[in-house]
Formats: structure tokens, sequence, C-alpha cells
């Protein structure tokens, strides 16, 4: 994906039938939720259980068995400390991917793959292809656009997911960014949304939609794009605001 030469290079994106609308309600229910809950009642605390919630949802879908209850008494197992130690550190990058996306993703897979590949592997791109597309990737993320930042956010988690930049974790490393964009952009200041957890809870979905994307062309990018305004609602259903501690 490349941003010359278009003034707004995500703007077809919402003109694909129902995106817009689809969008924007998902972001009215967000809203609600935030300013409802979330004003009178959100600490410090509620953010870290949020961030703990996502870790493991995002460990789950990377192949953890660890339960929510054995991370928060042990850390459960290698793939979830990974998304816990990642989740930890992901708010102190939103300065970052505001103003170097390309470092702060590069951070996220060092945080995420510490002692799990070769240091000089963390951080880096398998190969010069994966260079390219991290590269395109930053470019969008600093490029003026009028698309919504779950559009954008959407749309990041599913680009490094299939292009599987890194040589671990992408999809720890793709679902953190997610979220990541969300805060960066106004939609979740305290990042109270769970949407890994609302990938996990339509999991079949989710994955399904994640390889339309990568082989369906338009077509599967559009998909993707319908699915993710559903899974950005259930990750709003998931916030600590709403559900009680399990």
């Amino acid at each position: 994906m490349s941003t010359s030469g278009v003034a707004d290079p995500l703007a077809w994106l919402t003109s694909l039938e129902g995106v817009g609308s689809a969008y924007a309600a998902t972001r009215d229910g967000i809203d609600v939720m935030l300013r409802d809950r979330g004003l009178r009642r959100t600490s410090p605390e509620t953010t870290a259980e949020s961030l703990l919630r996502g870790a493991h949802a995002s460990a789950v879908l990377e192949g953890s068995s660890a339960t929510l209850a054995e991370v928060r008494e042990n850390g459960g197992d290698a793939i979830a400390r990974d998304a816990v130690r990642l989740s930890t550190e992901l708010l102190a990058l939103v300065p970052t991917l505001k103003r170097a996306p390309l470092q702060a993703l590069a951070r996220l897979h060092a945080v995420a793959a510490t002692g799990s590949v070769a240091a000089d592997e963390l951080g880096r791109p398998r190969d010069a292809g994966s260079a390219q597309r991290l590269r395109a990737l930053a470019d969008l993320l600093v490029a003026p656009t009028q698309a919504p930042a779950l559009v954008v956010a959407a749309l990041v988690h599913a680009d490094l997911v299939t292009a599987a930049p890194f040589a671990s974790h992408n999809g720890i490393v793709a679902r953190a960014a997610e979220r990541l964009v969300l805060v960066a952009r106004g939609v979740d200041e305290k990042s109270l949304v769970v949407p890994e957890a609302g990938h996990l809870a339509l999991r079949a979905e989710y994955e399904s939609n994640l390889r339309g994307y990568r082989d369906g062309g338009r077509a599967g990018v559009h998909a993707w794009l319908l699915y993710g305004a559903e899974a950005f609602a259930a990750g709003a259903e998931a916030s600590p605001l709403r559900r009680a501690a399990e």
C-alpha cells in the first residue's frame, strides 16, 4: 500500500458498502459506554484490568491454553506471559506511534518476543518484502485521512497478521497495535475497550475473515472491515466497565 500521489489513501475503505454506517454505529456505542460508565468510575486499575483481559484473549488466539485466572495468579504459560509483558508497556508507546509508527511497531515486537527469538531479530522485519510492508503501513499511519480511527485500527491489525513481517508473535503484535491505534487516535484514550476479547468471542469469524483479507482482494478487505465493526462492538461489551471481574 502506498500513499504517494493520493490525497487520502484510505478514503476508498469508507466508500465500501455498509462500512461507514457500521463503524458510525459502533463508534456511537463505544462513546456512549465510555461516557455513561467511564467518566465517573474510571481508574488506573480499570485500565490495567482491560489490558490484562486483552493480553489473555490475545494469547489464547495465539495458541495459549492459560485461563484468565491463571494469568492473574502466575502469568500463565509462555505465550500469555509474552502478551502480558507487552500489555504493560503498550500505552507508553502512544507518543511513538503518533511520531514514528515504524519505530513503535518494531518496539511492539521487541517487547513481545524477548527471550523467544535471537536478539538481532527483535523488532526487525524478516526480509526485504516484510520491511517494505512495514514501511507502507507506517506511511498510512501518518497520512492525512478522513477514515474513522476504528477503520484504521482494523486495517493495521489485518495487515500485520497477514503480512507476518516479524520472526514471531505477529498476531500478538497486530492485536496490540490495533488497541494502540484506538488510544492514539482518541477513540478510547484510557484503553477500556477490550478488542482482543471481541475477536476471541468471534474466533471463527475472526480467523476466516483474516484469511479473506489475505487472499480475497477487495472483497476480502470489505468483509474484514464489516467483521471488524462487529468485533469492536463485542470488545466494548467486554470492557471491565460493563463486566464484573472474572
